[in-house]
C-alpha cells in the first residue's frame, strides 16, 4: 500500500533534499525523540543557528520527518511500498536509502509508542433495560406516558466495570436508533471501507 503525501508535507519534507545526509539522521532521531518525550523548542533553535535557516523550516522538517515515519509504521508499510511513496519527494537515490533506513530501524519502537498514545476508552460489556409506563395520575386519569431507561455496563482495558443509568422516551429511542442504522450502513461504502484501511 502506498502511503498519499499531501503539498504541504511535501513542502516540509523538501527542505531535507537541502541539507547533508548526516543532519537528515539527526533529524531523524530529533523525530523520534519527540515522539518519546514531546517537542523541544532549544533543539529546534540550535539546529536552525547551526544550519543557518529559520526556526519553524527546521521544526517543520523535523515534524514532516516525524509524521512520514509515524503514517508509515501505522500502515505497516513494506520496504518497497515506503520506497514508493518517497519517490514523488524527488529525493536522491542516497537520501531516499538514509529515510528507509530511518523507517526501518525505529519502525518497532514507535509503533509501540504508538500504540501507548491510543486512548483506552471503555467498551460495551452488558445492557439491560426496562420500559416503565405511567398510566394515570391524580391530575390525569387517564394518559399515556411510557419511558426506556438503560443500564449500560462498560468496561475499559484494565478490566474495570461500570455503569451508566440513560433514560428515554420512545420516539427519541427510534431516532437514535435510526441515525445509528444510518451510520451502519454508511460504514459499508467503499469511501469508509478504504478509509477504515488506513487508519489500521
Amino acid at each position: 500500500m502506498l502511503m498519499v503525501l499531501s503539498d504541504e508535507h511535501k513542502e516540509h519534507l523538501s527542505f531535507l533534499s537541502d541539507v547533508d545526509p548526516t543532519v537528515v539522521g539527526e533529524f531523524g532521531r530529533i523525530a523520534v525523540e519527540f515522539l518519546r518525550k514531546g517537542t523541544n523548542p532549544k533543539i529546534y533553535e540550535g539546529a536552525a543557528r547551526k544550519l543557518n535557516v529559520a526556526v519553524e523550516t527546521v521544526q517543520h522538517g523535523v515534524e514532516g520527518l516525524m509524521y512520514l515515519l509515524t503514517e508509515s509504521c501505522k500502515l505497516l508499510i513494506s520496504e518497497v511500498d515506503f520506497q514508493d511513496s518517497v519517490l514523488v519527494l524527488g529525493f536522491s537515490e542516497e537520501l531516499n536509502q538514509l529515510l528507509l533506513q530511518l523507517y526501518l530501524e525505529h519502525r518497532k519502537e514507535i509503533r509501540s509508542i504508538l500504540s501507548q498514545l491510543s486512548p483506552s476508552l471503555p467498551h460495551y460489556h452488558n445492557l439491560e433495560w426496562r420500559l416503565d409506563v405511567q398510566l394515570a395520575s391524580r391530575a390525569l386519569r387517564q394518559q399515556v406516558k411510557p419511558v426506556v431507561t438503560f443500564k449500560l455496563h462498560l468496561e475499559d482495558n484494565k478490566g474495570v466495570k461500570r455503569a451508566r443509568v440513560l433514560q428515554t422516551d420512545p420516539a427519541t429511542l427510534l431516532h437514535l436508533i435510526s441515525n445509528l442504522e444510518t451510520a451502519l450502513a454508511e460504514l459499508k461504502t467503499n469511501h469508509c471501507r478504504r478509509i477504515l484501511r488506513n487508519i489500521k
